[in-house]
């Protein structure tokens, strides 16, 4: 009877609320001194902080350095893309330029042979126009009068409708899409 008595009284021990009371405290008291322990403290979250800040900064400056240093390249780029431009239509122009001179330096030449070496240059010429897209404005007669191309120098009476090219007086040309120089025309009057 005794061993059952010893059997129930740690069982008592365990329904009793003021034994259960009195551990609880206990427990709780220990398992926060692991945690704390394990929670960073204040000099080590500002460290941990002032680290990232640092971190930061330094690949804000690195980003700020390398858009100043693409900014420069394009600058650099664009100065010199200004300043060759011409480059190839020069380079295809230097063709016709020694052609002429060659033809300065004949002596006695023939009407006929100036005039082969004449249409030769022209050619050379209108290659080079061709490779830089420069193209002519040249109308035809009887064209409607184009205001983004034509410059209309006169009217005159004509058997055309109004405002119609009636003769070109100079060819006008273009580099691509844009208008270089507008051709030269006379127009038709009104009837």
């Amino acid at each position: 009877m005794q061993d059952m008595e010893k059997q129930e009284s740690p069982s008592v021990q365990q329904d009793n609320p003021a034994v259960e009371a009195a551990a609880a405290p206990a427990a709780e008291q220990a398992a926060p001194a692991p945690a704390a322990a394990a929670e960073p403290t204040l000099e080590d979250k500002l460290a941990a902080a002032e680290a990232k800040a640092a971190e930061l900064q330094d690949a804000f400056l690195r980003a700020r350095a390398e858009g100043e240093n693409i900014r420069r390249r394009a600058q650099e780029d664009i100065a010199k893309a200004h300043k060759f431009a011409i480059e190839g239509f020069a380079e295809s122009l230097l063709a016709v330029k020694d052609s002429l001179e060659m033809a300065l330096k004949i002596e006695n030449a023939s009407l006929e042979s100036l005039k082969e070496g004449v249409d030769m240059t022209l050619k050379q010429l209108t290659s080079a126009f061709e490779k830089n897209k420069l193209q002519e404005v040249s109308p035809q007669a009887g064209d409607k009068l184009d205001p983004m191309k034509h410059q209309a120098v006169s009217a005159v009476p004509a058997e055309q409708e109004a405002n119609t090219v009636v003769a070109v007086l100079q060819k006008g040309y273009m580099i691509s899409d844009r208008l270089l120089r507008p051709a030269l025309v006379t127009v038709a009057q009104g009837k």
